[in-house]
Order: structure tokens, then sequence, then C-alpha cells
């Protein structure tokens, strides 16, 4: 298993500057991550960086809230593609999933599914796993699982929790092989990737990539 090919190489704090994604860039290269995975406004600075290396640039979109309108997020979708993303990570309308309103949530993560894959890029559809019930997380993989997105991922990293074992090995269960998982949030160390792993995970979110694979 060449673990470093499972990692999207993350960033995403506000305060990332400019040298710091160069830095990130570098790292990717020198370790072989899969991806670096970036806000919106590096893509380019990146894509540029990693040109020709076979290293992927993934951003999000609708991040960290999801509450934006899906016509908002498709913009966003258009918007990185041209600035020379390849994967988009996308925050579903959390709120839309805590009012039990599933028509909803399914046109907010459709569209924007549909609008990744009218651009060549992978999906990956965020849930916010620690903010769901159980019932809610299994309605929420059903969605991804019917959109087409190629991941579901558990969480931003932004809400207070992160992946669980749990659920990473629930998600996988609940979409089957149809849909990959990407356990994301607090993944620390090579023990914390190899539980996810185990569990049914395959790919990993994390900033502690250089740490995991060293």
């Amino acid at each position: 298993m060449d673990l470093a090919k499972m990692i999207d190489h993350t960033l995403l704090r506000p305060e990332a500057t400019e040298k710091e994604i160069v830095q990130l860039c570098h790292q990717a290269r020198q370790h072989g991550f899969a991806n670096v995975c970036i806000n919106p406004a590096y893509v380019r600075t990146a894509a540029k960086l990693l040109h020709g290396t076979g290293i992927g640039v993934a951003t999000v979109i609708g991040f960290p809230l999801g509450a934006t309108i899906p016509e908002v997020k498709v913009q966003e979708v258009f918007a990185v593609k041209a600035h020379g993303a390849k994967e988009v990570d996308i925050v579903m309308n959390i709120g839309l999933a805590k009012s039990g309103d599933w028509v909803g949530l399914e046109r907010d993560i459709t569209r924007v599914v549909e609008a990744a894959h009218c651009c060549g890029l992978i999906s990956k559809v965020i849930i916010e796993a620690g903010l769901l019930t159980e019932e809610e997380k299994k309605h929420s993989a059903e969605l991804v699982r019917k959109s087409g997105a190629e991941y579901i991922k558990t969480s931003t990293g932004f809400a207070g929790s992160g992946a669980t074992v749990e659920d990473v090995r629930n998600l996988k269960n609940w979409v089957g092989e149809a849909v990959k998982v990407k356990a994301s949030g607090g993944i620390r160390t090579r023990e914390d990737a190899l539980k996810m792993i185990e569990a049914g995970a395959e790919r990993l979110g994390t900033s502690a990539g250089v740490k995991i694979v060293g």
C-alpha cells in the first residue's frame, strides 16, 4: 500500500499564505501525495506549481458551512475548473439535513455534482458527520450515492469534530462499492490513518501528511 497516494495534503486555514501554499506543493511533490487540497483563491498558484507532476489540485466548494445556494456552488465549480482544479470537495447544505428537507438536500447535492462532472472534475461530498444523527448520516449517504459523486467525505475539520472509525465504517456500508469514502478531520498520526483505511476509507484528508508518511 502506498499511503502517500491516498492522502490529500491539506491546508485550508483562512490565514494560509501564498508562501505556505508553495511549501505545501513542494511537500506534495517530495512525498508523492495524491493531491493538495486548498482554498479556491490558491488553485491557480498550485496548478502552476504542480503542472506535469501527476499530483492533482483539489479545492473546496461551499466551504466550510455548505449554506450557500446551489447556484452559487455551481459557479464556484466552474471558476475553480478554469483555474486548474482537478477535484472538488463540496460541503452539502447541513441545515437541510437537520431540517429533514431531503428533497432540497438532494437538489443541493445533485446540482453541484452534475456541474463538477460536466467539467470533468472528481467530486467529493462532505456531509459533516459530527453534526448529524445516525439517521441523518444514513439518509445523506444515500443521496450522495444517488448523485453519482465519486466520494463521500466525513468532515470539513471546521465543525469541532472530525472523522471517526465508526462513521467511516458505516458510510462505507451505506454507499457500497459505488462510492469511495474520504476520511478527514483529526487524522494526525500513521496509526490514525491506518485505522481509517482499515474501516474502509480510500482517501484521507489531513494537514499532517508529512508526519504520517515520514
